[in-house]
This record gives structure tokens, sequence and C-alpha cells, in this order.
């Protein structure tokens, strides 16, 4: 088995930019040691001074130091910059394409707008990581170094500062761990509001319509509170670590300035000694330093934490068979579906002839758009499997299941772009005259020629309706091709006139193969060649509209469609069909290959109902469709 995803993981700990990283850890430590020299050029520039020697080549020498030191300062500024930003870039385009190899799971567990918070603010954060550790190698060679200064200048400096010392590492060790609490927990809390938020913005009609913006409003800044002590806390983690330091690296730095007297006192060291002993005790307790490079890698590591639980989502595995020739038999053996614990899909067997139509019905939550998403390997299921022309989806290549199979969806998503691209979109190089053709075929035509730069206009600038925007979404269907066509409630937008010549068009030519329709309307179930009767997640039955209308069962599916529909303001369908025989007991699958129901031929006016002329409807079916139609805007 193959997977599709981001690039691994590169070597060690320098990121996706190890050249830049080691250049700069270089240049950082440079400029350490370059500070390091710094004050003894000075104190033995002093030292000449009072003893009234020459001193202008150390003069020369200090000023030469204080310019390198300001260029490598420079420098480690914009190399720390350039590797910050291109491990963010890294990450982000890791991240983004590992998502999208997981595909809805990942959404289903982390929601759109925690993912958006881990891939924006997340990521950013985790892309400091590589630089820090660089400076923090550098603003640990500091204190280090100017211990071992005072070592040289005498072993009782460096033994008063090292008797100290453990003192700070504790502090620093106690820092480095509550701080990363601190920043986890608030990153959690970030997530959240950014979910509540990106669930306001999905549904921002329904809030506006509802009159509850000031209760959404509330109801996204619930947690700002929290979000408020998470920070208040990381600054008094922060604030107690830099006091603490305060308190003690000043004593610290008194006691190597006070030995250092009676040194000189005593003639051990000389003046300028004393001098660089005071800049290295300064240099030694650099806690101020440390203590920003450490909260800046617990952040890092923190939001890595936070990148690593999306990372950690399998992605999805391809096979390396191709399809043979084949009408496009789709089978599904056994297929379990769980969501939240529950069986969605429940040991569903089915088989759809190739070449033929199957409308799939049920009530809501019976499982139809799993079993659609399922069939189209747009999810896994639980156990069992989905075959296409014998081949079981999971075998095969990524590029031959997403070429063999197209999909259109209740609300197709534009990701911008011209029109023309949009309904080219998966195509290696679509042609325009397939894009028209296919715009035909699915209406569409129509309404974007009447736009300004027709095909050539952007999506944001082409104002449509819901059932324009789902004929957008056929037309790319139709534009794909392939052997099996979804479509996951994709008429539902559409009036009844448009709805009939989009699927009169559908079922005689307008796309080969074989169709999988998920039906709300009657009008659509019983243009199909079969139907398959979903309820609890088990197939009830198999069989032509007609055959099935005769249970009232059946007839309340579409009764609770009609309902729905009117609590939603849509227009809905009646649907009603003339009676037929239909053996007693629920079919198990479609008919046989080659068996395929011969289609029946769109009558007219109640024909488009679904009501034969002359065949009155039974009891508990409503006696007459819906009137009016439209498109849902």
């Amino acid at each position: 088995m193959t997977t599709r995803t981001a690039p691994q993981d590169p070597p060690g700990l320098l990121g996706p930019a190890p050249a830049r990283c080691l250049v700069l850890c270089l240049v950082s430590t440079a400029g350490t040691g370059a500070a390091l020299l710094l004050p003894a050029a000075l104190g033995r520039t002093l030292d000449l001074l009072l003893a009234r020697e020459p001193a202008a080549s150390w003069a020369l020498y200090c000023a030469a130091l204080l310019l390198l030191i300001a260029l490598l300062d420079a420098v480690e500024t914009v190399l720390g910059g350039t590797v910050t930003a291109l491990s963010t870039a890294w990450l982000r385009r890791r991240l983004t394409g590992h998502v999208l190899a997981v595909g809805p799971r990942a959404t289903a567990r982390f929601g759109p707008g925690d993912l958006v918070a881990r891939l924006v603010g997340n990521a950013a954060q985790a892309g400091t990581a590589p630089a820090a550790r660089a400076a923090l190698f550098a603003a640990l060679a500091g204190p280090v170094g100017a211990v071992v200064a005072l070592g040289l200048i005498s072993p009782w400096l460096a033994a008063v500062f090292l008797a100290g010392a453990p003192v700070l590492a504790l502090l620093l060790r106690a820092f480095a761990r509550d701080t990363r609490e601190c920043v986890t927990r608030y990153q959690e809390v970030q997530g959240r509001i950014a979910q509540a938020l990106s669930e306001a913005v999905g549904g921002h009609r329904t809030i506006r319509a509802a009159g509850t913006e000031d209760r959404e409003t509330a109801r996204i800044l619930r947690p700002l509170p929290e979000l408020s002590a998470a920070g208040h806390r990381m600054w008094r983690v922060q604030g107690r670590a830099s006091g603490q330091s305060v308190a003690i690296a000043p004593l610290l730095q008194l006691g190597v300035v006070a030995v250092a007297g009676v040194l000189l006192a005593r003639h051990l060291v000389t003046v300028g000694e004393v001098l660089a002993a005071s800049r290295y005790a300064v240099l030694a307790t650099g806690v101020g330093v440390l203590v920003g490079q450490l909260a800046g890698l617990a952040r890092a590591r923190a939001a890595t934490g936070r990148l690593d639980e999306v990372l950690a989502e399998p992605p999805v595995e391809y096979g390396a068979r191709r399809l043979p020739p084949g009408p496009g038999r789709l089978e599904l053996r056994g297929v379990t579906a769980l969501r939240g614990g529950r069986a969605v899909l429940d040991g569903v067997d089915l088989v759809v002839p190739g070449g033929t139509t199957l409308a799939v019905v049920g009530r809501s939550g019976a499982g139809k758009s799993l079993l659609a998403a399922v069939a189209g390997r747009l999810t896994e299921p639980d156990s069992g499997e989905v075959l296409l022309d014998g081949v079981p989806l999971r075998e095969l290549t990524h590029d031959d299941l997403r070429r063999s199979i197209a999909f259109a969806f209740e609300r197709p998503a534009l990701l911008g772009g011209t029109l023309e691209e949009e309904i080219g979109l998966g195509l290696p190089s679509p042609s325009p005259a397939r894009v028209r053709r296919a715009a035909r075929t699915a209406h569409a035509d129509d309404f974007v020629r009447r736009l300004p730069d027709g095909y050539d206009t952007l999506v944001a600038d082409a104002p449509r309706s819901g059932g324009e925007s789902q004929r957008l979404g056929l037309a790319r269907a139709f534009a794909h091709g392939g052997r099996l066509l979804v479509l996951d409630d994709a008429l539902s937008s559409l009036d009844t006139v448009t709805e009939a010549r989009i699927t009169e068009a559908l079922l005689n030519g307008g796309a080969a193969g074989t169709r999988l329709l998920v039906a709300h309307r009657a009008t659509t179930a019983s243009r199909a060649d079969t139907v398959a009767w979903l309820e609890g997640g088990r197939i009830r039955a198999v069989g032509r509209h007609e055959e099935l209308w005769r249970v009232a069962e059946y007839r309340g599916v579409f009764a609770e469609g009609v309902e729905a529909g009117a609590a939603e303001g849509d227009v809905a369908d009646t649907g009603v069909v003339g009676a037929g025989a239909w053996g007693a007991g629920p079919v198990a699958s479609g008919a046989p290959d080659g068996g395929a129901p011969k289609r029946r031929p769109l009558e007219r006016a109640a024909s488009e109902h679904g009501v034969p002329d002359g065949a009155a409807p039974e009891s508990g079916a409503p006696g007459k469709p819906a009137s009016g139609g439209g498109e849902s805007s």
C-alpha cells in the first residue's frame, strides 16, 4: 500500500533549512565569542593606560570588536527571521498536505476552526524552534564562557560564582516547565474560540435570521476569561522567574566584584582584570537572555505538540492496482461505518450494475450521505469493502481512483479562480469545449454566459443562487467523467423543471457509466433504474420506485422530506407514483449484471411529479404536487 502525504520530517533539529540554521548558530556563537573577548580587551587597554604605556592598538582592537559585535548581531537578526519564515512555511505546507491526505476525518476530529488555528498560529510559533535552538546554544555559551574567563583571571572568582549557580539552574528549569504548561493551555483555548467562530461564520445566515447575534457572540467569547487566566499565568510565571533571577544575579555579581577587590588589594589581579571580572560576572548571570530563549522554546514546543496531534492522524493509504476495462459495476460487501460509537451503516450489501442509475433514499439520519462517501472512498468503512469493477477501492492507485469516480454535492465548494477553472477542477488539461459541454448538460451555460466575463468571471464576482451553485457543481462532475458518478443530494436546490431536464440529460447520455444518487425527492427516485431504501443503516429493500411506492412506510420517507422542506422554506415535490407489483420481503441487491431494468421514458406534466396518467394516489400519499418552484438562494 502507498500513502499520499506531506514530506517526512527533516533530519535532526535544524529544521527544513539546516544550512541556514547552522550558519545562524555559528554567527550567534561568533557574536558571543566577540562579546567574551571585549571585557578582556577593555581590561588590557585600561591597564596600559594606567601604566602610561602605548594603548592605541588595544583601543583599536576594542573598537573592532564593538563593530564586529554589531555586524554579527545584524546578520543574526536577518538569518533568524529567514530561518523562522522558512520553517513556518514548511510546517504549513506539511500540515496542509497531511490534512488533505487524511481527508474528512481530520475535520471531524479537530473541527475546521481549530485546524485553522493550528495551521496559522501554532505553525508560526512552532516555526521559531530551529532559530531558537541555534540562539540557545549561543546564549548558553555566554555564561559558560564567562565562568571560564573568571577562572582564568582567578579561580576564586569562578568559585564564588559557581557557589550560587545551582540556584539559577533550578529557577530556569522550573520556569521552562511552568511556561510550557501555561502556553499549552493558552493555545488550546485559542483553538476552541477559533472553532466556535468558524461555526458562526458558516451559519451566519441562520444566526441573522434567528436574530441571535448577541447570543452567538457570547458563545464564541465564553472561553475568553479562561484565555485571559492562562495569559495572566504566563506573565506571572515569567515575571516571577525574572524577579527571582534579578534578586539572585546581583548578589552573585556583587560577590564576584567583592572578591576581585580583595584580590586587587593583595596585588593578585590588576585594575583592568577587575573591570573584566565585573563584565564577566554580568555575562555569567545573563539569565534574562536565557529566560527569553527558554520562553520562546516553551511556546514552540507547545505549538509543535498541537501540530503533532494532527500529524499523528494516519493518512489514507492507496494501493498499486489499476482498474481493468469494465462498465463501472459498484459493489458494497458487508459495509459497516461507525460514527460516535454508533453504526450509521450496518452490514450494507449492495450491487449497482454497470451503466445503471441507483437512487438511495431514506429518512434523515439513515446514512445516505455516508453511504455515498463510502462508495467513492471519501471515507473508509470500519469493516467490509467497496469494489468497482471487481477491484477493491483501497487497492487502487490514488490517480486511478480519483480519475474513475466523480462527485457532486448539495453545497459544492467553489474554491476561487474563474468559473471555467472551477468546472474543470481536477482535470489534467481541461479543454474549453469539454467545460462548456458539461455546463450545458448541467443547464449552467445560460446563466454563465449572461455574466459580463462569461466563463472567465471570477467565482467571487459571480452572484448566484443556491441552485446555480449546484449546477456549477454538477457541471464539474459531468466534466470530470469516469465510471462512477455520485450525486449526494446534488439536485436539492433546483426547481422541478430544471431538475427534470438535468435528470433526463443525466440518464440519456449526459454522464456515462454508473450513477449513484442520494435522493430526497420522489421525482428523482422515480427516474432512477433502481431504488435502494436505506433504513436504520441497513438496506430495507431494493427495487423500482413504482413497486416500492405501494409500501406506506416508503411513501413516508418522502412525506418527511416535504415537511423538512417546508420547515426550511424550500419547495418540495410530492412524487406520487402508481401501483405496481412488489414482492414480499426486502431485496438484498440490485439487478444482476446485464439485467439492468429498462429506463422509463420521462413523461410530461404529472409524470414529472411521479404520477402516471390516470393513476390515483394511495391512502397516505399526497394528493397533488406542491405548487410553485424555484431555486433557493
